[in-house]
């Protein structure tokens, strides 16, 4: 029987991710694993990310619509670490990840440190230097991704990879509620939405990420990429998939499998 701890956590979770194997959620093991605990989880796991080598770049929402919040028990999204080595560069094909599924979001890369408490979406959208369509590849170390809010914010929310559009666009002027998004999977259409699906406007997501990440004496840094969350519901893709976002002012992002 596992001794389940912070550090074993982290451990365990990390080796699934490097192997490319699943398992049962933690919290039919480990019933004491909270959020906070699972938060804590996340951080080892990243610590150790930074010792092989990997660079942190940002952080990326999940559970951002109500209905998912709902389905895990949450009242709020989560948030999760970025590290360089989630960055598929564009003309890569995907990894080999164990159970990938797609999904479209509004990006932001900013372009001033971000600190909480009391950001709103007006003084975080402030902050941002660009605009991108992205495509983020979730994954997940649990079977059949089945699991609690604490499992996946300990698995650093389901995360993969994820790749940038072309287009950076400031966001003076620009109306991310109305920004609409088309994803294609092998050429047909299979999901739209607009901004307004991430919190009503992905600017709230940034001041969230912001207000929770103070809770925890941190900030969100210049140049720091943040994914506001899914646009659209995720996506199974498969070997070989051709996936597309098309966005009304921030270009078409794609990739293979």
């Amino acid at each position: 029987m596992t001794e389940w701890s912070i550090a074993e956590a982290a451990r365990v979770l990390l080796a699934a991710e490097d192997a490319g194997t699943t398992r049962g959620p933690i919290t039919g093991e480990w019933p004491d694993l909270d959020v906070p605990t699972a938060y804590a989880v996340q951080d080892e796991a990243l610590r150790l990310r930074l010792a092989r080598g990997e660079k942190l770049i940002g952080v990326k929402l999940g559970l951002t619509s109500k209905a998912k919040q709902e389905r895990m028990g949450v009242d709020r999204p989560v948030l999760a670490w970025l590290t360089d080595a989630m960055v598929s560069p564009p003309a890569d094909p995907l990894p080999e990840l164990i159970a990938p599924r797609a999904e479209p979001e509004i990006v932001f890369v900013l372009g001033s440190r971000l600190a909480g408490p009391g950001v709103t979406a007006a003084t975080a959208l402030a902050a941002v230097d660009r605009v991108y369509g992205g495509i983020e590849v979730i994954d997940s170390r649990y079977h059949d991704f089945r699991f609690a809010a604490p499992d996946t914010i300990a698995d650093n929310a389901s995360s993969g990879v994820f790749r940038l559009g072309p287009v950076g666009v400031s966001p003076v002027g620009l109306d991310l509620t109305l920004e609409a998004c088309l994803l294609e999977v092998d050429g047909a259409i299979v999901d739209s939405a607009t901004g307004a699906a991430v919190l009503g406007h992905p600017g709230e997501a940034l001041a969230l990420a912001a207000n929770s990440l103070a809770e925890r004496g941190l900030a969100l840094e210049a140049g720091w990429i943040v994914l506001t969350g899914a646009l659209t519901d995720a996506v199974p893709i498969s070997a070989g998939s051709r996936v597309a976002a098309h966005f009304t002012s921030l270009g078409s992002v794609t990739l293979s499998g």
